[in-house]
């Protein structure tokens, strides 16, 4: 048996560093997507190759690597086994147009690009969610990024022309009509070309920070902090801006989530505007391209602006009436010349459908 299975990339709509406290993220497919071809091999030897590097890794062992694109393929492997699923060897060859370091969770799509082919392959009946988390396994302790459910949720759990609201505590799901389309508006995405990575120190500093705020407060997460201000009464100041963050952070996307329902698209602008502002100051994961865009796109004309994904560079959203896309991106392309930086790029995003075969 040989097939071609595809994951997308997302973007978070709202709701940043949310997932790992507990709290609701709101994300949906981009088209970009990590296509795996694969076939079974015999025994225990995995042959993976990279179409986009020119590179291929073989194993026969399952010990986690230094990390490295092949990681993302072969953690799979290992955390389906961990689980108690049965998974023999597999040539699996990738190809991905997801930009890399972009905050699109390019790794989430491998992960589960590479889980579908392998269930398909060898027969596992495995549920939606319960990919995800096997997904989200392998990244944790197979690459050693302490990341949320987000991403892997996204890429598995998604549909077309919706938004994925999870709660990441009770990990319940809603589906949730995202119609750009029929309000005149568009989504667009702006690639700012400054890389980030999961595996480096700030975004594990960042989860620190917030379970030491849970010791402190004497709280399991920081879902369950239910009076801000007798909690940042309580707390360092650095501690402090972290948990209000969160706090706020999860209002915000129950609140995008009631004017996506009413269509109150200014609303949600709105919202997305001062999410960005409170990871700019609360959380500090922002950097100046991204800060930039940002502000760069409000001064187009955008209803709302924020940078998405884990942080400290990657992707700004920018929510804008249909067609204006070439303005908007134009003049950030602009601002970033007088800086001299790399230009950005840029893509109005859809929402897709979530991991699946295609071929």
């Amino acid at each position: 048996m040989i097939g071609t299975w595809a994951a997308p990339g997302r973007v978070n709509l709202i709701g940043e560093h949310t997932d790992y406290n507990g709290g609701f993220v709101f994300p949906f497919a981009i088209p970009q997507s990590a296509k795996i071809t694969a076939r079974t091999l015999p025994g225990d030897h995995w042959k993976v190759t990279s179409v986009d590097l020119g590179e291929t890794v073989e194993a026969t062992r399952l010990e986690p690597l230094t990390p490295g694109w092949a990681s993302y393929v072969l953690g799979i492997v290992w955390a389906l086994r961990e689980a108690g699923h049965s998974v023999g060897g597999a040539e699996l060859t990738l190809q991905s147009d997801v930009p890399v370091g972009a905050g699109l969770s390019s790794s989430a799509a491998i992960e589960c690009a590479t889980e579908a082919a392998l269930a398909d392959l060898y027969g596992l009946e495995i549920a939606p969610l319960e990919r995800a988390k096997i997904a989200q396994r392998a990244e944790n302790a197979y690459v050693g990024a302490p990341t949320g459910l987000l991403d892997q949720a996204a890429a598995t759990l998604c549909v077309p022309d919706h938004a994925l609201f999870m709660d990441c505590r009770s990990l319940e799901t809603q589906q949730v009509p995202l119609a750009v389309d029929q309000a005149g508006l568009e989504i667009l995405v702006i690639d700012t070309q400054s890389k980030h990575s999961h595996v480096d120190g700030e975004y594990a500093a960042r989860r620190h920070s917030c379970e030491e705020a849970c010791r402190i407060l004497g709280v399991e997460s920081l879902r369950d902090v239910a009076d801000l201000d007798d909690a940042l009464g309580r707390l360092p100041e650095l501690e402090g801006r972290r948990v209000r963050h969160i706090v706020t952070e999860n209002q915000r996307v129950l609140d995008s989530v009631a004017a996506l329902h009413a269509g109150n698209f200014t609303k949600l602008g709105q919202l997305m505007t001062a999410s960005h502002i409170s990871m700019r100051n609360d959380y500090e994961i922002t950097a100046p391209t991204v800060d930039l865009a940002v502000a760069t796109a409000l001064g187009a004309g955008a209803l709302g602006a924020r940078m998405t994904g884990g942080g400290f560079g990657g992707c700004v959203l920018a929510l804008i009436d249909k067609g204006l896309h070439d303005v908007v991106s134009g003049q950030v392309a602009a601002a970033f010349a007088t800086q001299g930086w790399a230009p950005p790029t840029w893509f109005a995003a859809r929402p897709g459908p979530g991991a699946r075969r295609i071929a």
